[in-house]
């Protein structure tokens, strides 16, 4: 599981790491790997803070050097994260980028999960070898309907495509994932895992979210 903490509110200054400990606790308490995207200004201390994984929201395809406001795979791998997303729907890059990023960051042994809107694209990205795939279809990202519910066979079809180019990339879904039946269902379709957000920054009580989301792991 990852929970991606956007820029929302909620996770502002210190409040940050306040949730990126709920995650840890009960990562170690279920024995269930909960990563973390924690916004870039928090990234370095969540990363040196805790020991689950903690991910990137996102990563530029730019060697150390004149670039103002990127973020690069050298300075991800000197914060000690485990990797980093890449093509999110809200923050999408050209394939030859998104390319560039998984080659540089393999060679820095940095995990990357590739975010894909549809079955085609999630097929395309799967000749780059991410370590996982994950298939959110952009309209129900944020919402209060799963895509497990509103649309399955995309799961079930994206696990298919990815697995007929490379059957190494895991593949995960989001998109509306909120309860435990929703991981549940993932999983049943192929899924590995599921990619979420607003259902646990958002929530007034994250740990009991985060409990729920994972009894059926």
């Amino acid at each position: 599981m990852i929970v991606n903490f956007k820029v929302y509110a909620e996770v502002e200054g210190t409040r940050a790491l306040t949730l990126a400990k709920i995650c840890q606790k009960v990562s170690k308490e279920s024995g269930v790997e909960i990563a973390v995207c924690p916004p870039v200004i928090g990234l370095a201390l969540v990363a040196h803070t805790l020991d689950i994984p903690v991910y990137s929201q996102n990563v530029d395809p730019l060697k150390p050097g004149s670039g103002t406001g990127f973020v690069t795979p050298s300075m991800l791998h000197s914060t000690d994260v485990r990797g980093t997303l890449v093509n999110h729907s809200e923050h999408r890059q050209p394939a030859e980028q998104v390319k560039t990023c998984i080659d540089m960051c393999k060679y820095l042994s940095l995990d990357v999960c590739a975010c894909a809107e549809s079955v085609d694209k999630a097929k395309e990205l799967a000749a780059f070898a991410p370590q996982m795939i994950a298939v959110e279809p952009p309209e129900l990202i944020g919402g209060d309907v799963s895509v497990t519910t509103a649309n399955p066979r995309i799961v079930s079809d994206t696990v298919d495509a990815v697995h007929s180019v490379n059957g190494d990339v895991a593949v995960l879904c989001g998109a509306g994932v909120k309860t435990g039946e929703d991981v549940r269902t993932a999983l049943d379709l192929g899924a590995r895992g599921v990619l979420l957000a607003s259902g646990v920054v958002k929530a007034k009580d994250p740990e009991a979210v985060l409990r729920d989301l994972i009894k059926y792991i």
